[in-house]
């Protein structure tokens, strides 16, 4: 049987993003799943039939469109890493070197939220880490 290649399979369900056309009401702050996909070398990667990820909405621009942080679970203490907790017992690390613009049909459903004190420092430690 003929392994199916990850980047085809991404392609249709990328195609079916495409034409949501229905995009959800989204906020600053909001966590959501959304449809990340398969990516190349080092860039973050979704899971699972949807290619999913968790994703920190940081800055929305519009209804379209905004400036995500991809999560991960795996511990990492660094400067390209921010630790908080938006579930109880259960820590959540934003992967600051792989912020990116993101359109809001890829997002599926909200997780979370992260509190504004936890967003106001991470703000803070992209402006160090960017040199802004």
């Amino acid at each position: 049987m003929e392994e199916v290649n990850p980047f085809d399979q991404w392609n249709k369900i990328k195609k079916s993003t495409n034409k949501k056309n229905y995009p959800l009401h989204f906020k600053e702050r909001e966590i959501y799943y959304i449809r990340i996909g398969k990516n190349i070398g080092y860039e973050q990667n979704g899971k699972g039939d949807f290619f999913l990820r968790p994703v920190l909405i940081l800055r929305k621009f519009n209804r379209f469109f905004f400036i995500g942080i991809p999560l991960t679970s795996q511990a990492k203490d660094d400067i390209f890493h921010y630790k908080f907790s938006f579930k109880e017992n259960k820590e959540s690390y934003a992967v600051l070197s792989q912020i990116r613009a993101f359109d809001a049909n890829r997002l599926e459903r909200k997780i979370g939220k992260m509190s504004n004190n936890d967003f106001i420092e991470l703000k803070e430690r992209i402006k160090e880490l960017l040199k802004l």
